[in-house]
Order: structure tokens, then sequence, then C-alpha cells
């Protein structure tokens, strides 16, 4: 039988158990994939520890993971464009992901283009469409100054780059070890810290016209210190901030859609895009997965690899 992630309660990455599951079989409409890749989350660790119960509450036994990209196993009556053994790119609602097998309606799957590896592939959907949105909330254009907060992150490192890609120029706050990779891709790195309002000021030289919070922790005033106008911060974590303030939460709620999902694969294939992936694990080491995720200042995205334990 295949092997999935199963939770039973809410709690710390020790309630993440691998158990042994049914093979799921196509409905009419869907299709089921063999797990290649499964990126991992905060807000799938939040959501475990019951942050969120009152929102989105969980079911138990409940499964977890949204992104995937692998092969596809089988597929269900009326599903004529897609075929056993094609590879795709793809997410669930269903927190199902993190398996070796998982079943999706074939409109959440899209063709995984030639050169984008297989790590990238199943970490684009949650922080991609979600670096996607944000950079449209604050309507990056050519010539704008933009400063994004977690800028080494899994959707910050995304982020970056799609705004670099609109002609704007960005900074980016991150630790001092990040700086390298930052200035690679053609931001500017600020480091966090003490007296960061003035080191943005300095180094922006000017008005800063757009802000992409991907962390919190004060961010969102950071941006209003700044002088940048509420309409054009986005923050996709802070949300009792956004309402303080009256700035934008737009994130994955709204990028998540398929022909988003396959445009990042497009610039992913193209060249334009990087996907940073700090580690993968095999899907029985889960719970040091989530460990290395909740230290913090994890570099880009972890992802599980199924079938390679």
């Amino acid at each position: 039988m295949p092997q999935a992630v199963r939770l039973h309660e809410y709690g710390g990455p020790e309630v993440l158990k691998i158990e042994q599951v049914p093979q799921p079989t196509p409905a009419a409409g869907q299709v089921v994939v063999r797990v290649k890749a499964a990126g991992i989350n905060p807000g799938e660790a939040s959501i475990r520890k019951g942050v969120f119960k009152d929102t989105w509450p969980s079911s138990f036994p409940s499964g977890q993971g949204s992104d995937f990209a692998g092969v596809i196993e089988m597929v269900g009556e009326g599903v004529s464009h897609l075929q056993a053994g094609a590879e795709v790119i793809g997410f669930t609602h269903d927190r199902a992901s993190h398996a070796e097998f998982v079943v999706v309606p074939h409109d959440q799957v899209t063709p995984r283009p030639a050169g984008v590896p297989w790590e990238a592939a199943g970490a684009l959907f949650v922080a991609g469409t979600t670096a996607y949105a944000a950079v449209n909330a604050v309507d990056v254009q050519d010539g704008d100054t933009v400063v994004i907060s977690g800028a080494s992150g899994g959707v910050g490192t995304i982020a970056v780059q799609l705004a670099r890609l609109r002609g704007a120029r960005v900074l980016g706050i991150a630790s001092p070890a990040r700086a390298e990779w930052l200035t690679a891709h053609g931001a500017e790195p600020v480091p966090y810290g003490d007296g960061l309002l003035e080191r943005l000021q300095a180094t922006a030289g000017g008005p800063v016209d757009a802000f992409i919070d991907t962390r919190g922790q004060g961010y969102v005033k950071l941006a209003v210190d700044l002088g940048v106008p509420t309409q054009r911060i986005d923050t996709i974590i802070d949300f009792a901030a956004a309402q303080e303030y009256g700035v934008k939460t737009e994130g994955n709620a709204v990028g998540g859609r398929t022909e988003v999902l396959a445009e990042l694969a497009g610039l992913i294939a193209a060249g334009q895009l990087e996907v940073p992936i700090a580690r993968t694990f095999p899907l029985e080491q889960v719970q040091d997965a989530y460990r290395e995720l909740e230290r913090g200042h994890t570099f880009g995205k972890i992802v599980l690899t199924p079938g390679e334990g």
C-alpha cells in the first residue's frame, strides 16, 4: 500500500506520521499523480499547530500539503487531454500532496516543461503564486523602487525576481549571508535589524513606491513609516497589521490558479526565474523537514521527495 503523511491531532512536527493508505483511484474528471516532489510551507506548519483552527479547522485524521509535481498514474472518465505517464506540476486543496500519490481534478495540473527541475516544480505552487499575487497587488511598474521583506525566503526569492522582470528596482531585506544571491539576481540587499528604517532610506535615496511583506514582525508599520502609500503595501502574513493600517493581504488565495502556475513554470524553463532549493528530504523524514523549516531563515524552499527514502 502507498504511504502518506497523516496527523491525528494538533501539535509539533512529532504529530506527523507516515501511514499506509489505500491506493487512490480517480473519479470522473480526476487524475492520480505519483508524486516526485512536494514543497513544504510555513502555513502548513501553522495549520498543524492549530494556529488557524477557527478559520481552517482540521478533520482528523488529516493529510498535509498543497504543492506537488509528478507523473500521472491514472486518469478518470472524461479526461482526454492527459494520459498516464505525463509529467505535471499541480496543487491540491485537500491537504494531500505529502504522499506517494495524490488525486486531484484534471484542471489542477499543468504540464511540466522540459528544463524545470522536479524539486523546483514540486515547490512552485504556494510560494510562486503567492509571490505573483503580491507583486500584482502592489502594482509593480518599470522604474519603481520596491522593498521586499524576507527576500531570501520561499516567497521572497520569487517576488524579488518577478519584480525585477517588471523593471523595478528591488531592495531586499535579508540576512547578510544572502547578500550575494540577491545581488546576483539584480536586487540591492539591506540587512535586517536595528536601524533598518534608516538603512532603507539611505539605500533608496528617495521615495519607496511599494512594499511586499513576507515576514510579519512589524514590517507593515515599517512600510508606512517609509511613506509607502497603503494601497501599494501587501502583506501575506500579518493580517492584524493589515487591518490596523488598511493595507492589502493578497497572496495564494488570489494567485493560486493553474494558469499562473503554468506561467511561472514557463519562466523557469526560459531561464528567467529560479526557485532556490534549501534542502530535500525523503517522505519518511517529514518531521525533520518541518523542524528545519521552523528554525526560520530558510533560504528558498524545503522539498519532500516521496519514493526516495
